[in-house]
């Protein structure tokens, strides 16, 4: 017998208790593992990872999270040919598993890099500015996103087995939520192997990431309102799995990834012969021919021009023609099995249905010829191309999971927004067009119900990632149909897995809640300049006062002069009186700003190393000849960096007139040294 796959659970390897299902090879048929979570108790996994690892991961930092996710990538990587290996067992062929592989250990890379450049050096994040609540500004308040305390369980799909578990639990991770990976069972022997290498590593906290192999059990009777649940899957198990009754009566957050009739649009002015032409019909057989068409974000629905359809049939079907299908060990294949027979006997029905609202103009879902392989005992299917009637209910309500598109004629665009509507949700879609007024009706039209759009035209197609391929920094979900969810997306994929909160508070409690000096809280002034502070002497609320500054005539067309920044308002007595909002010539807004820098600035050299920006730079009120300038800087904010020797350190800046009113405010940001790296 073979094999049976072992699950990780609460600090160890658990053999199930009975013999499990078996698994097998998409290509040769062969039984390969078998699979089973008898035994497991789904209870404690769940009290493992909240009372266990769920302390361990909000111990630490963002950056200190992120520098595990890196390390983790890069040690997966070094194991990337193993995967591929393994990976070929179900069904892909090389290219299918550096998708596949690949695009796992980047999510991992690109989160950590968006954890140490995106996130605070500690454990809180603070979101948005503070909202004043009183006009004395002694009643403030701050929103803040800080880790739920419970479990990210994720229900992955067949198709993207290292992928789809590693996408999910990146930005779980980085939240600070320990995770759960529950793969599909007909590829869950590569998951298998992943979580392995991911244990075997030993880089992250015991209890942050646990594997089950096989069903979920009652895993869902144990959910709490600070559990997440995130799935991948069809549309019907999402919505049984939404209706189970501990997450309706805990309101568990939910997020699924379902069934999604993606569509591609050539515009009317990309015929036969044009540049965007050539790039759809490839387009479009990539994404049949690329995991057999087994991409939740495949091209299902290709809406062409009525003009146009005949063109784009005969195209695309010379090129499927000489698209070897078969063993991906062998020379010359280009498109491998499905992941199982089961999975097969599936996409034979859709393609039955969808040709009861069209006709076959590629392909024979019957029949294949294979090399390297048995046709029958491998899951093989050979590409299939339709021309379908769009006004027909099929084509935007079955889903053919495999390597088939439809092709759907359309008349003009408020026919096809229409048409394109009736798919009722998608993850994805493109627009190949290099008419920007017609993308502009499309990408607006149909987006309400898409959670990405590609805009494909000959000046990008060299370095777009295509339509199939979700990127971390961007939303990968859907609305309706495609699960309502929103995996990755960037940082809102991490405040997902975290509470916002309103914060109500004095300026000072506030300050001491979320580390950040707030205005209107104490500022500590002190003999030392605080640019004489290494990073870890400094404290948000040091301050120095820097002024009077009288700023002369003389001052103003010196700068004027130097620069070149001859603006009437500045120069021209007569035109600047009759400017209703000066009254007068006035100086340079960022005369007003340099002057400040020469008042706050210790000129040697020491712990600050540089100035690298400046933001949420506001004038608020015009500088005259014979005004005073005092700037207030005090020290807001500290970003440690973990892998550098230095930090950022973030200044507000707050320049008044003699008469006490701002007239200028902004964030001055530094770099600092650290104390001990000077030493």
């Amino acid at each position: 017998m073979a094999p049976v796959l072992r699950s990780y659970v609460r600090g160890g390897w658990h053999a199930p208790t009975d013999e499990g299902r078996p698994l097998h090879d998409a290509v040769t048929g062969e039984e390969i593992a078998r699979v089973s979570s008898a035994g497991v108790d789904f209870a404690a996994v769940l009290d493992h990872g909240r009372t266990v690892g769920g302390p361990a991961l909000r111990a630490l930092t963002f950056h200190q999270r992120a520098a595990l996710l890196k390390a983790l990538g890069q040690h997966l990587r070094e194991h990337r040919e193993e995967l591929y290996e393994l990976s070929a067992r179900t069904g892909a062929t090389l290219g299918d598993s550096k998708f596949d592989v690949d695009g796992g250990i980047g999510v991992l890379l690109a989160y950590a890099s968006k954890g140490r450049r995106e996130l605070p050096g500690g454990t809180l994040y603070v979101e948005g500015d503070v909202e004043p609540l009183s006009r004395g500004g002694t009643f403030v308040a701050q929103h803040v996103a800080t880790p739920l305390h419970g479990v990210a369980v994720q229900v992955n799909a067949f198709n993207f087995p290292v992928w789809g578990p590693l996408e999910k639990f990146a930005p779980a991770f980085l939240a600070g939520v320990p995770s759960v990976v529950k793969p599909a069972s007909p590829t869950a022997f590569l998951t298998a192997r992943l979580a392995e290498l991911v244990v075997d590593s030993g880089l992250l906290p015991e209890g942050t990431f646990q594997f089950v192999a096989g069903s979920v059990g009652d895993m869902f009777d144990h959910l709490t309102g600070q559990d997440l649940v995130s799935f991948t899957g069809s549309a019907a198990t999402a919505a049984t799995l939404r209706a189970h009754p501990a997450i309706v009566r805990n309101s568990v957050r939910f997020s699924a990834e379902a069934d999604s009739l993606n569509l591609s649009v050539l515009g009317p002015d990309a015929g036969p012969g044009t540049p965007e032409f050539d790039l759809y019909v490839s387009q479009l057989v990539a994404e049949m021919t690329t995991k057999a068409g087994q991409k939740c974000t495949a091209i299902r629905r290709a809406f062409v021009p009525a003009q146009h359809v005949d063109a784009v049939a005969e195209a695309v079907s010379a090129r499927l023609a000489g698209t070897t299908v078969g063993n991906p060990a062998a020379d010359g294949v280009r498109m491998g099995a499905l992941a199982s027979l089961e999975q097969r006997e599936e996409v034979r029905r859709s393609i039955k249905a969808l040709a009861d609202a069209g006709r076959i103009v590629f392909g024979d879902p019957e029949q294949v010829d294979v090399t390297g392989a048995d046709a029958e005992r491998g899951a093989f299917l050979s590409p299939v191309l339709l021309v379908g009637d769009p006004e027909r209910a099929e084509p935007h309500e079955v889903e053919a999971f495999g390597p088939v598109a439809t092709l759907l004629p359309y008349e003009n665009t408020a026919q096809l927004l229409d048409y394109a509507a009736r798919g009722h949700g998608s993850l994805a879609g493109s627009v190949v067009t290099g008419d920007a007024a017609f993308a502009r009706d499309v990408v607006l039209g149909v987006a309400p119900w898409h959670g990405r759009l590609l805009v494909l035209t000959q000046s990008n197609a060299k370095e777009s990632t295509g339509h199939g391929s979700p990127m971390p920094q961007l939303v990968h979900g859907g609305p309706g149909r495609a699960g309502g969810g929103e995996e990755m997306g960037g940082i809102r994929a991490v405040l997902h897995h975290m509470q916002r909160t309103a914060v109500q508070a004095d300026p000072d409690t506030l300050t001491a809640i979320t580390g950040r000096w707030v205005t209107g809280a104490a500022r500590t002034a002190t003999d030392v300049h605080p640019f004489r502070k290494h990073l870890e002497e400094l404290r948000p609320g040091d301050t120095i006062v820097g002024g009077p500054r009288v700023v002369s005539q003389e001052d103003v067309e010196h700068f004027a002069e130097f620069t070149g920044d001859t603006f009437y308002a500045h120069m021209d007595a007569e035109a600047a009186a009759a400017n209703p909002l000066f009254g007068e010539r006035v100086a340079h807004g960022y005369l007003v700003v340099s002057l400040a820098a020469g008042l706050f600035v210790d000129p040697d050299p020491g712990p600050v190393l540089a100035n690298f920006g400046v933001d949420r730079l506001r004038f608020l009120a015009p500088v005259k000849f014979g005004d005073a300038l005092t700037v207030t800087l005090t020290c807001k904010q500290l970003t440690p960096r973990d892998s550098a020797a230095y930090g950022e350190v973030r200044w507000d800046a707050d320049i008044t007139r003699q008469d006490g009113e701002s007239v200028a405010r902004y964030d001055v940001l530094t770099l600092v040294a650290k104390k001990e790296v000077a030493r």
